[in-house]
């Protein structure tokens, strides 16, 4: 297909793009090891019906014989949707993945292991069990699936050894789930604004985790504060959301995950995502007073908790 003189030179053209970028990626990369700082990258549980994984490989995905998914992954009503929620990605069928050795996973997560130091893998129940739902049917006609658990890690291991792995272990927690993060040794997150406490009393990360103050997919910590304890009152909520942060660094915790909107105490208005919807996501951006407010800011924050910046 590639040879074909109708995407021939646009082939080329993303080849040599996606080249510039690994080299350019490699040098931030190494910039940043110089001095100290260790990257976390990112792997999303699913890939889109029109990326070139399910182009590839059609074989590995719930399609139909015309390339359109059949069933589509998603999450059953919650907290974030009361519907459930719709994602669209065709999900995989573990049974051709298990037959291959779980090759084309394999290859995935090792390319990411040469990017970056650690690896956030989204959505990990979904590695245990996924909900799948027919495609054009809403949330609730949804059903859970076995995913291939154990077996896929133990293969990765024979190419990587170590696995830097963060299980993004948020959502439906089974005993399943907790049992097959023990058994990886994963460290899980535990994000502040998710804690069944009232954290203006202190923080108490959870044990063998990452602690977060926010994530993309909530409030900033900043909107949380305001709506949660501040009665709408945005200078109140600002002002809270910096202590907490102070406290967050001070905390027991190993690691601290500080979105940058968490560290300017910004408001909702700079919130990242909204889970289950797709209008108006991904949209804000940091300007270079932003990053030089936020130099200012994180070396006053880590100064006051006494924490190292490493």
């Amino acid at each position: 297909m590639l040879a074909d003189p109708r995407f021939a030179e646009e082939a080329r053209v993303q080849a040599y793009l996606q080249y510039r970028f690994d080299l350019a990626w490699r040098e931030v990369a190494a910039y940043a090891h110089e001095r100290g700082i260790a990257i976390i990258g990112d792997v999303p549980m699913y890939v889109s019906d029109d990326s070139s994984d399910v182009w590839a490989k059609p074989e590995l995905f719930n399609l139909d014989v015309h390339g359109r998914p059949i069933e589509v992954a998603g999450a059953p009503a919650d907290g974030f949707a009361p519907e459930g929620q719709v994602w669209g990605n065709p999900t995989y069928r573990w049974d051709r993945m298990r037959e291959t050795d779980f090759a084309w996973w394999r290859e995935r997560l090792a390319r990411a292991c040469s990017l970056y130091d650690y690896v956030r893998l989204d959505h990990f129940l979904g590695f245990h069990n996924y909900f799948s739902i027919p495609a054009g049917e809403p949330g609730s006609s949804g059903r859970w699936l076995a995913g291939p658990g154990i077996e896929l890690f133990q293969a990765a291991s024979e190419d990587l050894g170590h696995l830097p792995f963060i299980a993004e272990d948020l959502g439906v927690l089974t005993p399943g789930v907790r049992a097959l993060m023990a058994t990886c040794g994963f460290p899980g997150m535990d994000v502040l604004e998710f804690s069944d406490y009232d954290v203006r009393q202190g923080l108490h990360p959870a044990p063998g985790k990452v602690f977060y103050t926010s994530t993309h997919d909530t409030s900033t910590l900043a909107g949380f504060c305001t709506r949660a304890f501040a009665d709408g009152d945005e200078a109140e909520g600002a002002k809270l959301a910096k202590d907490l942060v102070r406290e967050a660094l001070e905390s027991n915790a190993p690691v601290v995950m500080i979105p940058l909107q968490d560290v300017l105490c910004l408001g909702d208005d700079a919130r990242m995502n909204k889970p289950g919807t797709i209008e108006a996501n991904w949209s804000w951006q940091a300007c270079e007073a932003d990053i030089e407010a936020a130099e200012a800011s994180f070396a006053e924050l880590m100064r006051d908790s006494g924490r190292s910046a490493k």
